[in-house]
């Protein structure tokens, strides 16, 4: 069995994969997205992506910030040979949107702004009121699993290297 610490460190590299496989996708094909989950209406990049290359044991990061910012130095990077470590993320379905960051080292959430809930009146009112919460934070999660999901099974099939990779250099280089 592995130690935790060796396998954290052999398969981090997942996490920074699909987080760059998902740049992708948002840009390319938001279709594919919206099969993961058919509620789906936006699913962007939001104001912050910062990207790492390593280059002979030296990291190199590019951060990437603004509401209005250009990705075109992150493209850059990425023909460079780096890759997403973080990203942040909008997610919207019908009128709520959803707003946070992903980490690809670890896949943690952090910063979620869910939707607005309604406010509490009485005292009845609080639970429904945290489990409507717990709903809105749920959805994100449920959201991400099925994308990473998606994410492995073609990681591990023919069609990585045939299809994924190929576009993805194609969008680097373009």
């Amino acid at each position: 069995m592995l130690d935790v610490s060796i396998a954290y460190n052999r398969y981090k590299f997942l996490g920074h994969e699909f987080l760059t496989w998902l740049w992708y996708v948002i840009e390319n094909d938001p279709d594919l997205l919206k099969s993961i989950d058919n509620e789906l209406v936006v699913f962007d990049i939001g104001n912050r992506i910062i990207l790492e290359n390593l280059t002979n044991d030296q990291v190199e990061s590019v951060t990437i910030k603004g509401d209005d910012a250009s990705l075109e130095e992150g493209v850059l990077a990425l023909k460079k040979g780096a890759v997403v470590t973080e990203i942040n993320l909008i997610y919207q379905t019908g009128d709520n949107e959803w707003r946070f960051s992903l980490k690809g080292e670890s896949l943690n959430i952090s910063g979620l702004k869910p939707p607005e809930t309604g406010s509490i009146e009485l005292k009845e009112d609080l639970e429904g009121a945290v489990l409507e919460k717990v709903y809105l934070y749920e959805k994100v999660i449920t959201l991400l699993d099925r994308m990473f999901t998606y994410f492995i099974k073609l990681r591990i099939s023919d069609e990585w290297e045939e299809k994924a990779v190929t576009g993805i250099r194609q969008w680097i280089s373009g």
